[in-house]
């Protein structure tokens, strides 16, 4: 289709200070001119940043952007998350990211909700199909699943429950997306699976949470993101070279969606996107700011 792009998303963590908040506000106002489909705030283990989640998710909202919530559900009671849901309807929310998500250290029972697929059975229950629900996918399958199996079967069950669509927790090789999508269509599972996408700017960084979540980042790219040790502009270079041209692929088969993680920084995003060529003119109408 002509002057067809593929849709964008974006996705930032709330603010913790008065300082980093207004970095967060300046980030999303750079980035806003991307027009994505929508903006996520994410959700800390057992609900630990509702309070900036849901003060970021109303500033969005004030700022014309259409934002979604992640919601995390371990910990929870079926009577805060009632709670939380008709808090979230009231601001004008109505996209969520539905995740079962991780209990703090320290924090006490698991609660009323086991896994993701008893929120999102939840969620349809108590507010119909007001919500559009995505929910989490792992095409290099979830550190805590025994088998791939049952990784693909634990996601076939947040699906049926009543998910929208899916963004996919980020990765580097583009045939772990493709055989994760084939997979999950043979169980007859037929959404929309978006895949997630992680700038590299830090090695550090990286290595650290593809380690806590399970991503694998290949042997070739980690020794030469290694090699550079400290020469930040060579590391971002060649990320932006790698990360494009992982998009590329997923481009080039008429992926959905990219969702953008984008660390509350706006630079690699918008330098990807222009590589891309999914940026949009500064000249042609954005996404309205209200005053």
């Amino acid at each position: 289709m002509s002057g067809y792009r593929t849709p964008i998303s974006l996705e930032f963590f709330p603010a913790k200070t008065p300082e980093s908040a207004a970095k967060l506000r300046a980030v999303r106002h750079n980035l806003y001119p991307l027009q994505p489909a929508f903006c996520s705030v994410t959700y800390g283990a057992g609900g630990s940043t509702q309070e900036g989640t849901f003060a970021t998710l109303r500033e969005m909202l004030s700022e014309g952007a259409q934002a979604a919530s992640h919601f995390s559900c371990i910990g929870a009671t079926r009577a805060t998350v009632r709670s939380q849901l008709g808090q979230l309807q009231t601001m004008g929310v109505k996209r969520i990211v539905a995740l079962r998500g991780d209990l703090p250290t320290g924090y006490g029972p698991a609660g009323e909700f086991r896994y993701a697929s008893d929120l999102v059975a939840f969620i349809r229950a108590e507010t119909g199909d007001y919500f559009s629900v995505e929910v989490a996918a792992y095409p290099e399958i979830h550190p805590q699943s025994a088998t791939s199996g049952a990784d693909l079967q634990a996601f076939a069950t947040k699906v049926k429950a009543g998910a929208n669509s899916a963004i996919t927790q980020y990765f580097f090789n583009s045939d772990a997306y493709f055989r994760f999508v084939d997979d999950v269509q043979a169980l007859g599972v037929d959404v929309p699976i978006v895949p997630g996408i992680m700038p590299i700017t830090n090695c550090t960084q990286l290595m650290r949470f593809s380690d806590a979540c399970g991503a694998e980042i290949p042997r070739w790219i980690r020794l030469r993101l290694e090699g550079y040790g400290d020469d930040i502009e060579s590391i971002k270079s060649f990320g932006l070279d790698v990360v494009s041209d992982l998009c590329d692929q997923l481009l080039s088969v008429g992926v959905p969606a990219l969702h953008f993680y984008t660390m509350n920084q706006s630079a690699p995003v918008l330098a990807l996107c222009d590589r891309l060529g999914l940026s949009i003119p500064r000249t042609e109408p954005s996404l309205r700011l209200r005053a």
